[in-house]
């Protein structure tokens, strides 16, 4: 007998694609979002357009370890209510095939995905959570070449004033230009021109030459009387870039340690009380949010088939809203286990407990318990909810009754 049989092939080519396509709009909702706030956070630092796109890159691993288990729970759904509203459900019941049985490949797919999420949370998404803050610290620190606000005095080490009215060709070619420089002597430089343009300076990398052409330069200085007055065609301004301070080295947050890593400074005495609270809650929430993936086989068959001469769609919404609830509860869990308010063990594991036995029963009371369906009583309170609003907001169209010919005048009334 084959492990895999035609009937399991079935259910695979029902799971993946649904699977796949939630995976891919989960992510794309997700990094849609994040994209809005990170172009006005680049905008206003003045940094590349590109930067975004990388940032958004290396965001993907944390909508990941969200996306593969909505993928995965939403794919079986989609395919066991296919089976079920088609009656194809009760074929393979009637055949001898239980619940249990037609959750092998179910299974197949929870466990090879959660070892692709368990490697993603221990390795991966802590890398690119680093990388992220590193564009984060490279935009704010001028390390990507963050052009000049035009419009605006922009600063340049503390003695540099800069105001660019406009600019053309990214930035190259500026317009309509005032600087004023303070010395360390104490003499000052107002410039004004009508067009610039910066060079790279081949002797100093530390600093880029800006080259102006058709302006004034007003000299003032302590031993100087009156200010002088220069009229150029071109001067060549050279500009002191900003120092840029090395980015922090990796692991300074917890989010950003491997899985080992955690461990050894969970039970490391060297380690401070701080960091050991918030290495092992970070440690129990990455161990849960997989664990959660094996038992969402059963709880994705137990809402996907509806009560008989039903066509509801609860259980797709009920399953959306519990496996989001339960994502946003252990991400509470661990923000308080994290300042050693509660034990991690219990805040994390606990809820973790309490929705695995809301799933067993579900799941028990829809394959072993006769004629149970776990949603029917959810079914029949919306249906009857739903009645109840569609009388409440939709008037019924009033009756019209015709009214009896009247009888003529010249015709006797009866006695």
């Amino acid at each position: 007998m084959t492990f895999i049989t035609a009937t399991d092939k079935y259910i695979a080519r029902l799971i993946i694609v649904p699977m796949l396509a939630v995976f891919f709009i989960a992510a794309s909702l997700l990094i849609l979002d994040k994209m809005l706030t990170l172009f006005d956070f680049v905008a206003m630092e003045g940094g590349p357009v590109a930067v975004v796109f990388k940032m958004l890159a290396n965001m993907m691993p944390e909508y990941a370890s969200l996306a593969i288990p909505l993928g995965l729970m939403l794919g079986i759904l989609f395919a066991f209510r296919k089976l079920a509203t088609s009656s194809e459900l009760d074929v393979m019941r009637a055949v001898g095939l239980s619940y249990t049985r037609l959750l092998r490949v179910p299974f197949l797919f929870a466990i090879v995905l959660a070892v692709f999420n368990l490697l993603i949370v221990s390795y991966v998404q802590p890398l690119s959570r680093y990388y992220y803050e590193e564009l984060q610290f490279e935009l704010r620190s001028g390390a990507l070449g963050a052009s000049i606000k035009v419009g605006e005095f922009n600063t340049l080490q503390n003695r540099t004033a800069l105001r660019v009215e406009s600019s053309r060709d990214d930035g190259r070619q500026l317009q309509g230009i005032f600087s004023r420089i303070q010395t360390t002597t104490g003499e000052t430089l107002t410039i004004s021109a009508r067009e610039g343009q910066f060079f790279a300076n081949k002797d100093n990398p530390d600093t880029v030459i800006l080259r102006l052409t058709d302006g004034q330069i007003v000299q003032q200085a302590p031993n100087i009387r009156s200010p002088r007055v220069l009229t150029f065609a071109s001067h060549d301004l050279p500009i002191d870039l900003p120092r840029i301070e090395q980015f922090r080295r990796r692991g300074d947050k917890d989010r950003e340690y491997f899985l080992p890593e955690l461990l050894r400074i969970g039970w490391s005495h060297a380690s401070t009380k701080e960091m050991r609270y918030q290495s092992i809650a970070n440690l129990n929430y990455r161990l849960v949010e997989v664990a959660m993936m094996f038992l969402l086989p059963m709880l994705a068959v137990a809402l996907a088939v509806p009560p008989k001469r039903s066509s509801s769609a609860l259980g797709v919404f009920l399953s959306i809203v519990m496996v989001v609830a339960y994502h946003k509860v252990n991400e509470y869990g661990q923000d308080i286990a994290s300042l050693g308010r509660a034990d991690p063990v219990l805040a994390l594991w606990g809820p973790f407990t309490l929705f695995g036995a809301l799933i067993v029963w579900l799941y028990w009371t829809l394959a072993y318990v006769p004629g149970g369906q776990p949603i029917g009583g959810l079914e029949t309170m919306f249906s009857r909810l739903a009645r109840t609003v569609v009388r409440l907001f939709v008037k019924e169209p009033a009756r019209v009754v015709a009214d009896a010919p009247a009888p003529d005048e010249g015709t006797p009334h009866a006695a």
